[in-house]
C-alpha cells in the first residue's frame, strides 16, 4: 500500500511540475502516456493550437510583468485560444487590466477572468494549490475510462478549474472525480463538448490486419 501511494505521488508530480508553475504561471504539457495499459492518452488540440496556446501564455506573462511588476500575482492559462485569469490582484481596476492587456495577445479568442481582488497568495497557499493540482491530475489517471492527458487543471485557493475538449461523458465524469478528490473546495469547468463521433475522429485509427 505504502509502495503504492508513493508511486501515485510520484506520477503527481511529473505531471503538474508544481514547483515549476509557482512562479512561471506556464502549465507543463504532458507527452502521450499510457492509461490502463491500452488508452493512449494524445492531446486533443491540433499542434498549430499547442503552440499558438503557449505563445499566448508567455507573451501574456510577459505583458503583465511589465505593467504590474510585483504588485500581482496572475497565473495566465490557455487552451485551444481560451484563456484563463486566476490569481490575485490588489484593486478591481487591476482586475480589468490584466483582461484588457490579454485580450491584446495575438490569437486569443475567449478570457474567462477569475481573478481575486486580494492580496498575493503565499509560498504555503499556493504549494498547497499546486498539491490539489497534483491528487487532480492522479486521480485522473487512475481512472481506466478517461484520457488523463484531455484535460488541463488548475487550482487556486481551493477552486480547481478544469479545461479541455472531452464530451459529456468525460466532463460528467472528470467532475465527479475531481469533486471527492481531498482539497478540492469548488470545481469550476471551462470544457469544449465535442460529440462521441468527433472524439471518435481524433483518436489513433488502429493499422488494418494483413489480408491473409
Amino acid at each position: 500500500m505504502k509502495n503504492r501511494i508513493l508511486k501515485r505521488l510520484a506520477l503527481a508530480a511529473a505531471l503538474t511540475g508544481t514547483l515549476a508553475g509557482l512562479s512561471a504561471c506556464f502549465p507543463l504539457l504532458v507527452g502521450g502516456a499510457m492509461v490502463g495499459g491500452s488508452l493512449v492518452a494524445t492531446d486533443r488540440r491540433t499542434s498549430g493550437s499547442q503552440l499558438e496556446d503557449e505563445g499566448i501564455e508567455q507573451r501574456a506573462a510577459s505583458r503583465l510583468r511589465e505593467s504590474l511588476g510585483d504588485r500581482a500575482h496572475v497565473s495566465v492559462t490557455s487552451y485551444n485560444r481560451q484563456v484563463l485569469l486566476t490569481g490575485e490582484v490588489p484593486t478591481a481596476q487591476d482586475k480589468q487590466l490584466v483582461e484588457q492587456i490579454v485580450s491584446r495577445v495575438d490569437n486569443v479568442q475567449n478570457i474567462v477572468n477569475e481573478l481575486a481582488v486580494l492580496g498575493n497568495a503565499t509560498l504555503t497557499q499556493r504549494s498547497s494549490d499546486a498539491l490539489v493540482t497534483g491528487r487532480v491530475k492522479a486521480a485522473l489517471v487512475d481512472a481506466k475510462d478517461l484520457f488523463a492527458n484531455a484535460f488541463k487543471i488548475v487550482t487556486e485557493r481551493g477552486t480547481t478549474y478544469v479545461m479541455g475538449r472531452v464530451t459529456e461523458r468525460e466532463a460528467d465524469r472528470a467532475t465527479a472525480i475531481i469533486r471527492s478528490t481531498s482539497g478540492v473546495q469548488r470545481v469550476v469547468r471551462i470544457l469544449e463538448i465535442i460529440s462521441e463521433d468527433e472524439l471518435a475522429r481524433t483518436l489513433p485509427q488502429k493499422p488494418a490486419e494483413p489480408a491473409k
